[in-house]
């Protein structure tokens, strides 16, 4: 294939929902009449969690119809398809928010060969690549496309790396990964520079081919060696689909025992309140069967649901760190917020289905060496000030909300750094996905032989080697003094929309309380949690009437700490219901979730896009703001909770 001839139709996503309402009934628009493009389309839109039980030619049929524009889902089930379209365009940040696969894949099956837009997010243009849907920043071709003009693929290809231009060519990632996964060997010693801690760990990992050496360094790419590969139940059955589809059975995996598995997503989806309903159940239930399977059959370490009650032994990313994860170590996770790890000293980022598909066999996966911004924390938290409040104040910042991050690695330093424990930093890596970079890391210190010597039981010393080098070369420095910061909030909408909880201009009814997920269902959330709620119990005051205040646990270590230190009781004497740990509302498949657009809800996740946890307005917020919330039934931080009850 030399170029890529476009017969069919182009689709602006407009903010102007007129547009795309025009479109769709069978008008072709220019870049003009279609007007400003919408920027910020998640892939919570492209593919809404309902759609994630389709793994096939299904998926097509559902395509954009969680976009949003001027207050409305213009896109329906099937429409891309039945309107011809070849080409989607879009704005800046195109495709930013999770890592599922699922979202290109959908597009591709759905007819589209080309994706357009003013910027992309990493881990979608990472997932189109794989499997050789072509994408580009130059919205100059519109005009050509439009006349007709065959596109060469050579120049949808000049400012790509060679290796992503060799994956494209090839078809895909598990075609050209089966090429060269063959007589590869670990990169010779890098160029003596100074280096970054995650430029080392990459040299670490990394391996070339017998034909080319790879030095790594940041804009280069090549592939890498996990220490640990992880994959969770939304990912299972595209993954099986398709190795066994390419590879036949059974499959040979590379090093079994550096895989784990998880069934984190779906336990409670069951629940009325999430409501799911019987055609979204049978799919599920199809997923979970085909998860057990292929662990079943392949002997994968797996971390499924409880035995005899609702919840499983933890979201996959909370387990990797309390069980798994060590400094300096590689992972890759089938998740958008596999960085959690990266509190830990290691390097840690989220992968799609295919990139999964292939490091199961391989053993291997593909890296652009980042770019690396610092991020200095300086001074000392206030009480109440949680690391939510520091990364909602990055995320509003102008420049990151414009995409400086976006592909690059946070390196979070300084004092205020030091000072907090492993699980707050957890909440810094974990929240890079929403800065739009690869990954977070906090090099080792006292910090970290602290947790792993208290969680567990290892005596660990920080090498030499894991600190950035003191002349190391970084993209930029972003230095927040933390003894200014307040309590934060994000708006609905998208995590970037942050305001300080003082700064509200009115108050803000709540209907519904939540704190969990990955990002705020660790040991020191809960202890935040605890200290609200206890403070509200010994004052008889509760969670306010009309508000609905769910906790769950991350992990099952978290509800043995909570049960130990008397936590639990506390929580059900002020009306918080309690679930085990899943990823549940933050996923779309627990409770939590609204149910009607008119719903109000606060919550400790991490991203708030259109439709993440329900139809409902979800603000974001740390979780001692979200526990003084639910018993305020508005938006209050604790200690205007404290002023209003002396």
């Amino acid at each position: 294939m030399t170029s890529l001839h476009f017969t069919g139709r182009t689709l602006y996503l407009s903010v102007d929902p007129a547009a795309v309402d025009r479109q769709l009934a069978g008008s072709d628009l220019d870049e003009r009449s279609a007007g400003p493009l919408r920027a910020d389309i998640s892939t919570d839109e492209i593919t809404p969690i309902p759609v994630l039980v389709h793994y096939d030619d299904e998926l097509g049929r559902h395509a954009h119809v969680g976009f949003e524009t001027g207050g409305r889902r213009p896109i329906g089930r099937d429409t891309i398809r039945r309107g011809g379209f070849e080409v989607i365009v879009g704005g800046k940040r195109y495709g930013k928010g999770s890592s599922r696969e699922h979202s290109p894949l959908a597009e591709l099956r759905a007819g589209i060969r080309l994706v357009i837009a003013e910027s992309f997010e990493r881990i979608y243009r990472q997932n189109a690549d794989n499997l050789g849907l072509f994408t580009s920043t130059d919205l100059g071709l519109l005009p050509r496309i439009r006349s007709g003009e065959p596109i060469p693929v050579d120049e949808l290809l000049a400012d790509r790396d060679p290796l992503t231009a060799g994956i494209l060519r090839a078809g895909g990632l598990l075609r050209y990964g089966r090429s060269v996964a063959a007589g590869l060997r670990p990169v010779a010693a890098c160029a003596d520079r100074p280096r970054t801690l995650v430029e080392k760990i990459i040299a670490r990992h990394a391996v070339s081919t017998v034909d080319d050496a790879w030095d790594p360094h940041p804009g280069s790419a090549g592939f890498v060696r996990p220490d640990w590969r992880y994959f969770h139940d939304i990912y299972t059955a595209m993954c099986a689909h398709m190795l066994h589809e390419t590879l036949g059975r059974p499959l040979v995996l590379h090093d079994p025992a550096s895989i784990v598995s998880f069934e984190d997503h779906y336990s409670y989806a069951h629940r009325p309140e999430v409501g799911a309903g019987a055609e979204r159940l049978a799919g599920i239930r199809r997923m979970s069967e085909g998860h057990r399977a292929f662990v079943a059959e392949y002997g994968i370490r797996d971390h499924g649901y409880l035995v005899g009650e609702e919840g499983s032994e933890g979201i996959s990313h909370a387990v990797m760190i309390e069980d798994y994860a060590l400094p300096g170590q590689l992972l890759a996770g089938t998740d958008s917020h596999t960085p959690h790890n990266g509190a830990l000293g290691c390097l840690a980022y989220g992968v799609g289905s295919t990139d999964m598909a292939t490091a199961l066999t391989t053993g291997l996966t593909r890296l652009v060496v980042p770019e690396t911004l610092r991020i200095e924390l300086t001074g000392r938290l206030a009480p109440g000030v949680m690391a939510k409040d520091i990364v909602l104040h990055l995320l509003a910042q102008p420049d990151l909300r414009a995409g400086l991050g976006v592909g690059k690695m946070f390196e979070f330093a300084g004092p205020a750094v030091a000072g907090l424990s492993t699980d707050e930093r957890a909440t810094l890596t974990n929240m890079t996905a929403e800065l739009g970079g690869l990954s977070g890391i906090v090099a080792p210190d006292a910090e970290t032989v602290r947790f792993l010597n208290e969680r567990r039981g290892l005596d660990f010393v920080p090498e030499p080697w894991m600190r950035s080098d003191d002349d190391a070369r970084y993209a930029g420095v972003v230095t927040v003094d933390c003894g200014t910061l307040a309590p934060m909030l994000a708006r609905p909408g998208d995590p970037g929309n942050g305001v300080p909880v003082d700064g509200l201009e009115a108050p803000v009814r709540v209907d519904l309380a939540y704190g969990g997920s990955c990002t705020a269902g660790k040991r020191a959330d809960f202890d935040a949690y605890f200290e609200v709620l206890d403070w509200a119990a010994r004052r008889g005051l509760r969670v306010a009437a009309g508000v609905r205040f769910f906790l769950q646990y991350g992990t099952v270590a978290v509800r043995d700490y909570c049960r130990a230190r008397g936590y639990t009781e506390t929580f059900r004497r002020v009306g918080a219901e309690i679930l085990q740990p899943a990823c549940g509302a933050c996923a779309g498949c627990g409770p939590g979730l609204s149910r009607r657009p008119d719903q109000v809800t606060i919550s400790a996740i991490n991203r708030n896009f259109p439709g993440r946890s329900g139809p409902g307005k979800v603000w974001l917020a740390s979780p001692a703001t979200v526990a003084a919330s639910a018993i305020a039934g508005e938006i209050v931080g604790f200690d205007d909770l404290v002023r209003r009850h002396p």
